[in-house]
């Protein structure tokens, strides 16, 4: 007697059980209901489980991580944005705000920024700070003027002593001015009238600029160690010299004043002639 083996059918209660597990891999990914499934059951997933469609539904799963991630970047980069937009307003306001104020108080000294010269003769920005530094002078702020600045290319004569040669003219002593000749810019001037005035024991002074350019001076002085308020000079600063001073000073702040020596000869010089 011949015995013909049967063959696994589709039917039986085992099937409902594999098709709900089928199933729910199909829509969880998970294999939970491991019990539900045996190997046979892989020859079935092919007719529950389209495997394009699981492709499509893994690549649209990375697509939206990197939705997300290229979200958080649009974001991370705008609140950068607005916090360096915010950063330099504030700064705007108080380079502003400092050309305006006049902080002369009676001091030991008074230091006057160099500015450009004409054959020894002081060009009118120059000159309106030694008037201004006169006045102070004759108003008993300090006893001590340090005319300041070196030789520019082509001039006979540095901006230190084309100041003190005006200062003397309009009755100042020779014996109440100090020359500082070697600076090429305002931290150069700064630094080296520190070092004059220190050896005198003198460190509280009033520093006189275009009022534009107050804030940075000021700056310079606290980072050198100087006891300095600022007295500005000339009128009202205009919207360039503010927009380039607020550049100068924001960078300044973040590097420190020594390393932009040569950015204060573009701002500085371009704006004394």
């Amino acid at each position: 007697m011949s015995h013909t083996a049967e063959l696994p059918t589709a039917s039986g209660p085992g099937r409902g059980a594999r098709a709900r597990g089928l199933r729910r891999l199909r829509r969880t990914g998970s294999f939970d209901d491991a019990d539900d499934l045996d190997v046979g059951d892989v020859d079935d997933m092919d007719d529950l489980v389209d495997v394009d469609e699981v492709d499509e539904v893994d690549g649209s799963g990375r697509g939206r991580r990197r939705l997300r991630l290229g979200r958080l970047l649009v974001r991370a980069v705008a609140i950068v944005a607005l916090v360096g937009l915010l950063y330099v307003g504030i700064t705007f306001v108080q380079v502003w705000s400092a050309s305006r104020r006049d902080g002369a108080r009676p001091s030991d000294a008074i230091v006057v920024l160099g500015a450009a010269n004409y054959d020894c003769e002081p060009s009118p920005v120059l000159r309106q700070r030694l008037d201004h530094a006169l006045e102070l002078h004759r108003d008993g702020i300090a006893p001590t003027i340090v005319v300041t600045g070196g030789k520019q290319e082509g001039d006979r004569c540095t901006e230190a002593a084309a100041g003190a040669s005006y200062l003397q003219r309009e009755g100042v002593a020779e014996g109440d001015l100090l020359l500082e000749s070697q600076g090429r810019n305002s931290w150069e001037s700064i630094a080296a009238s520190a070092r004059i005035l220190r050896d005198r024991d003198m460190s509280r002074v009033v520093l006189v600029t275009d009022g534009y350019h107050a804030l940075r001076v000021q700056a310079i002085a606290d980072e050198l160690g100087l006891d300095a308020v600022v007295s500005p000079s000339g009128g009202r600063a205009t919207a360039p010299e503010l927009i380039q001073e607020t550049g100068a000073v924001a960078i300044g702040r973040i590097v420190g004043f020594r390393r932009l020596v040569n950015l204060d000869d573009r701002l500085v010089r371009s704006t004394s002639r």
